[in-house]
């Protein structure tokens, strides 16, 4: 049902906690499956330094936090708004139909924190 990227990404998730100093942060929640995503940057210089997630939710809501922030580390602020959900999902060798709404709650997270920066 998942690919390995998922299961990986769920199983072993990357950048979990919270970050210090964050440049700026969001949480954003699916209403009608009650998925929470909270993303938190640091940016100096225009680029993207750190990365972080926490994630209340299924496994590809998980696994779509874990690949975003991974995604973000390194890229400038200007390159992150270019990333589409698609990319997300093709990069976790994509997702189930009813799992989609995983990737419009990462994407909407990164649009929240990308709008206070």
């Amino acid at each position: 049902m998942y690919s390995a990227q998922v299961l990986d990404h769920f199983q072993n998730p990357r950048n979990v906690g919270e970050l210090a100093e964050p440049t700026a942060w969001a949480q954003v929640e699916n209403p009608v499956c009650g998925d929470i995503l909270r993303l938190e940057v640091k940016v100096a210089e225009a680029r993207i330094l750190q990365a972080r997630f926490r994630a209340r939710g299924c496994v590809p809501a998980i696994a779509c936090g874990s690949q975003l922030t991974e995604m973000l580390r390194g890229k400038t602020v200007s390159q992150a708004r270019k990333l589409q959900r698609d990319g997300l999902v093709a990069s976790l060798g994509g997702l189930p139909e009813a799992s989609e709404h995983a990737g419009h709650l990462a994407m909407d997270a990164l649009a929240a924190v990308l709008k206070k920066i």
